[in-house]
């Protein structure tokens, strides 16, 4: 990365803007992801990557095999600036970065036999999947996850919608995370990476300030 670009991009943001950037990158984790699998309602989505910007997720994978969708930029309420949205057109694409990446797979399902929230360990990375409204997840990832987990529920109502879903699990899993003593952040180099993302998605017509950037440096 050019840190000289990041320096004089840095200079069109407030000192606010900037301190504020640096103390919700401190926060940030990737011990934990989340993947919605071809989520019906586009809603649902842009709900569960605000989800992830609340509980300090950097990334969301969004598996679009069947239904191709865009994030509801009204509904993510800015979330979509601060989350690294990583898109899929197959399952098994997805599961296979996430694995070469050293993540577990864990498929949330409320019918195998699964782990109860309050049990799962934490000490491993761990990619939540979330499938459809209707069908839950698909047998791809179902026959291939490293663990099956689910929130405890004591209703007639057997499941939850995703979004509240994910909310329940990433405060469980996140507090707790960040109570042990686990490197849980991420590196300077990622920080950097992310910051520099942000502050061009904070700049109006960054591309034509890069643009002139350069060109007075010719």
């Amino acid at each position: 990365m050019d840190t000289q670009l990041f320096e004089y991009l840095q200079s069109y943001l407030t000192e606010r803007r900037r301190s504020l950037f640096k103390e919700v990158l401190a926060k940030r984790t990737r011990h934990f992801t989340v993947v919605t699998e071809d989520v019906y309602q586009l809603h649902n989505t842009s709900a569960v990557m605000r989800t992830c910007d609340v509980f300090g997720i950097q990334d969301l994978h969004v598996v679009e095999e069947k239904l191709g969708k865009r994030v509801d930029r009204e509904i993510a309420m800015g979330a979509q600036k601060w989350v690294s949205l990583n898109r899929y057109s197959s399952i098994e694409n997805c599961m296979k970065t996430l694995k070469n990446q050293d993540y577990q797979i864990i498929a949330t399902t409320p019918h195998n036999d699964s782990t109860v929230l309050q049990d799962f360990d934490i000490h491993k990375k761990s990619a939540f999947f979330f499938g459809k409204e209707s069908d839950g997840l698909s047998d791809a990832v179902l026959d291939k996850a490293d663990g099956f987990l689910k929130i405890p529920m004591y209703g007639f109502t057997e499941s939850l919608n995703i979004s509240v879903s994910a909310a329940i699990i990433l405060q469980d899993v996140v507090t707790r995370l960040k109570r042990s003593g686990l490197p849980w952040q991420l590196s300077e180099e990622e920080k950097l990476e992310i910051e520099m993302v942000w502050t061009q998605k904070c700049i109006k017509s960054s591309e034509d300030i890069i643009k002139r950037y350069y060109d007075q440096k010719k």
